[in-house]
């Protein structure tokens, strides 16, 4: 896997200070996309156990909430591949972190089983995620008024508790 950037410090990309990684690849190709270049799976740099150890270290600070998974697409099959081995040393690490993951799939049609982007690596990575902001962008449903999200289709699930209850869990932070 590839990736095209990492954030330090972020405050734009979920709750609290984190550290932002931005996947490459993506098959959505979403008109109006911000960063059309991270479509392509080879753009950026190689993610190897440097870049894994850098994002750790980035973790330590008590100021520092959480990791956010962002794109290209983090759920691209390739991509979870990729991405799992490491959210699980996120979570072993440090377990009272939270997990952010951006994705333009929509969970219950796209990442369940028998969804056309699930592996064996969605259900185990899906656990590893505190939050998941779901849904494609859609550039006719902008708005600049909403939380963490580009369009009015996209939605913030808390996935601890979508998992628990079996249907989506709209996160209860969320101001509306």
């Amino acid at each position: 896997m590839n990736y095209c950037n990492i954030k330090f410090n972020d405050i734009a990309d979920g709750e609290g200070v984190r550290t932002t990684l931005f996947v490459s690849g993506c098959t959505n190709r979403c008109k109006g996309c911000f960063q059309p270049e991270t479509w392509d799976f080879g753009y950026g740099e190689p993610f190897t156990d440097e870049t894994e150890n850098t994002i750790l270290n980035s973790l330590e600070p008590s100021y520092v909430d959480g990791l956010t998974l962002l794109g290209g697409e983090p759920f691209e099959p390739s991509n979870q591949v990729a991405l799992l081995p490491f959210v699980r040393r996120v979570k072993e690490r440090y377990p009272d972190k939270t997990v952010w993951a951006f994705t333009g799939f929509v969970y219950e049609r796209d990442l369940v089983d028998g969804g056309r982007k699930h592996t064996h690596c969605t259900d185990e990575l899906l656990s590893l995620i505190d939050i998941l902001v779901d849904g494609p962008f859609i550039v006719e449903k902008k708005s600049l008024m909403l939380q963490f999200r580009g369009s009015e289709n996209q939605r913030v699930i808390d996935m601890k508790k979508t998992l628990l209850s079996g249907k989506v869990v709209i996160w209860d932070k969320l101001i509306r």
